[in-house]
């Protein structure tokens, strides 16, 4: 069964109710978002084929689910390393970022010479509050996730792609499709242009609040934090 997807407005709103009367913090949610993406990685490439994982991280709230599933995946005995080129002063993403770096986790300011020594790429740029155009340094960078042969998982969305309207028709991201996405608390509408393996994670949602935004919550099963499910 494909699940009901929840647009850029309501995913918008949604996240606000949880941290309001769902009394989550953002801290939590990020948390289990990236744990969320951590799994899907797992389930996609264990580390026995293959253990270095290139996470290209943006500034936001996306690029935070990045560093917190890179935390995980190095207790899963990957190799992350992080490509991180705006990092912003909010105090809870450089909480984020100095965790990584108290791993002796590898940071680097070259995406495209580290991609010879990659196995898996997370592409944690954008996600569903992303629009308009995409600003240096990142269009080399997306337009290098849609040459590269090494497979990408997205999170949230394909960097570049729009909410409601899929991938854009011209610029860097024109013919991205990753490998594979992983959708957070539920699916966007992009879902119906993505050819690749998806997953839904996010496994925090009431019924309640699942009904009042007429969303499905996914079969989870026992420990698992992701669930993958049809893409259309």
């Amino acid at each position: 069964m494909a699940l009901r997807t929840l647009g850029a407005k309501a995913a918008a709103a949604l996240d606000q109710e949880l941290m309001s009367t769902g009394a989550f913090s953002l801290d939590q949610l990020m948390e289990l978002a990236g744990l969320s993406v951590s799994q899907a990685l797992f389930k996609l490439h264990p580390p026995n084929n293959g253990p270095r994982i290139l996470i290209a991280v943006g500034p936001g709230n996306n690029g935070g689910d990045g560093l917190v599933a890179a935390r995980h995946l190095w207790h899963y005995g990957y190799k992350p390393t992080i490509y991180y080129p705006k990092q912003p002063k909010n105090e809870l993403y450089r909480r984020l970022a100095q965790q990584l770096r108290d791993l002796r986790i590898p940071f680097t300011e070259d995406f495209s010479a580290q991609l010879s020594s990659t196995d898996y790429i997370i592409d944690s740029i954008f996600g569903f509050s992303f629009s308009g155009e995409v600003r240096e340094p990142f269009p080399s960078v997306i337009t290098a996730l849609c040459d590269s042969k090494i497979p990408v998982l997205a999170v949230d969305a394909p960097s570049s792609w729009n909410i409601e309207t899929g991938p854009p028709d011209e610029g860097p991201g024109k013919g991205y499709n990753p490998d594979a996405l992983i959708s957070l608390t539920a699916p966007k509408p992009l879902v119906k242009w993505f050819e690749g393996r998806h997953f839904v994670g996010g496994r925090f949602l009431t019924k309640d609040m699942a009904e009042k935004y007429e969303l499905d919550i996914p079969p989870y099963e026992g420990l698992d934090q992701v669930v993958e499910v049809p893409v259309k």
